[in-house]
């Protein structure tokens, strides 16, 4: 259970790290910028943990769909893009394939 938490903080270091992109206008700002870097060596350490005990795939999976998901919310709310049904398609497509992958992963 210890390694899922983690997998958590990983995925919400990502997400704070991708919704700082946009406001670092290509780095140019100071402290976006610092939380870019810092939310991404964070999201890659805590998943470079995650993967010595869980199967790549998986984690991969579930790290990749559930940022996308979170980033397509926060694009949606904060930065007022559009959520098109066809974007929310694809957002359960990802969804699936997580749910997929992780029926597909034998227990241990």
């Amino acid at each position: 259970m210890k390694h899922w938490l983690l997998l958590a903080v990983a995925i919400v270091a990502e997400v704070m790290a991708t919704s700082c992109l946009k406001p670092a206008e290509g780095f140019t700002r100071l402290w976006p910028s610092v939380a870019v870097c810092v939310g991404y060596l964070s999201a890659f350490y805590c998943l470079s943990l995650v993967m010595q005990k869980l199967d790549i795939s998986v984690v991969y999976a579930v790290w990749s769909g559930v940022g996308i998901s979170i980033i397509a919310l926060v694009g949606t709310f904060y930065f007022r893009q559009p959520m098109p049904p066809v974007r929310v398609a694809g957002l359960a497509c990802v969804a699936l394939g997580v749910v997929l992958l992780q029926l597909s992963n034998p227990p241990h």
